[in-house]
C-alpha cells in the first residue's frame, strides 16, 4: 500500500520532532547523566528507551486519533483546532521559560537495562508527550486515510528525528563530561524550538478553519 505523506510533510514532520528532541529538559538531562558517569552505551540505551517511548505515543496518537476521526466526521476539526491551540501554547511557554544551566553530576554503577528503563519511564511518565503527538500529527497527517506504510515512515521519521539528537547529547556528554551548562545555549534552543511549535500550531489551526 502506497504513502499518502509527501515529502514536504515527512520533512516539516522530522523538523518538528528534532526540535522536539533537542529541547533541553529531563529527557536530555538523562541521556547526558547515564552517559557521561557510566559511559556512551550507557547513554545510547537511555536514548533507546526514550525513543520506545515516543514510538509507543505515537502509535497510541496514530490510531486513537484516526478513530475520533472516524467517529466524529466533519467535527473532527475540533480536535485539530485544540491540538493546534495546544502547541501555540507550548511555544509561549518556551518562549517565556527561564534559562537554566544543567549540569551532569552522577557516579556508580549501572547496568545498560537500568539505563534503558531510564529512559523509557520518563517518556511514558511525561503526559506533555502524548498531547504533544496528539498535537502535531494531524498537521502532517491525514487520519481519515492513514495506512500501515504511513505509520511505518512516521516511525521511521521518529526513529532518526528523535533519536539522532538524543545520541547526539549522549556522545557529547561523554567527551565532554558535562553538558548545558551554558544559559544563553538553552535560551537559544528554546526560543527555536518554542518558535517552531507556535508556528505549526497557527499552522494548523489555520488549515483547520
Amino acid at each position: 500500500m502506497q504513502s499518502s505523506l509527501s515529502a514536504a510533510s515527512i520533512a516539516a514532520l522530522a523538523g518538528v520532532m528534532i526540535m522536539g528532541a533537542l529541547i533541553p529538559g529531563v529527557s536530555v538531562l538523562a541521556v547526558s547523566a547515564r552517559s557521561a558517569a557510566f559511559g556512551l552505551a550507557h547513554g545510547i540505551s537511555t536514548s533507546l528507551g526514550i525513543l520506545v517511548g515516543d514510538i509507543l505515543f505515537i502509535l497510541i496518537a496514530i490510531y486513537g486519533l484516526s478513530m475520533l476521526a472516524g467517529l466524529m466526521g466533519g467535527h473532527f476539526v475540533l480536535i485539530k483546532i485544540i491540538g493546534g491551540a495546544y502547541l501555540v501554547y507550548l511555544g509561549l511557554r518556551l518562549w517565556k521559560s527561564r534559562s537554566t544551566c544543567m549540569t551532569v553530576e552522577e557516579r556508580g554503577e549501572a547496568s545498560l537495562l537500568a539505563s534503558f528503563m531510564t529512559g523509557l519511564l520518563i517518556t511514558l511518565g511525561d503526559q506533555k508527550a502524548i498531547l504533544f503527538y496528539l498535537g502535531f500529527l494531524p498537521a502532517f497527517v491525514d487520519l481519515s486515510r492513514t495506512s500501515p506504510a504511513d505509520t511505518g515512515i512516521i516511525l521511521g521519521t521518529a526513529a532518526v528525528a528523535v533519536g539522532g539528537p538524543k545520541l547526539f547529547y549522549a556522545f557529547m556528554a561523554h567527551r565532554a563530561g558535562r553538558l548545558l551548562e551554558s544559559a544563553r545555549a538553552t535560551r537559544t534552543l528554546n526560543v527555536i524550538a518554542g518558535s517552531l511549535m507556535a508556528a505549526v500550531g497557527v499552522f494548523l489551526i489555520a488549515r483547520a478553519l
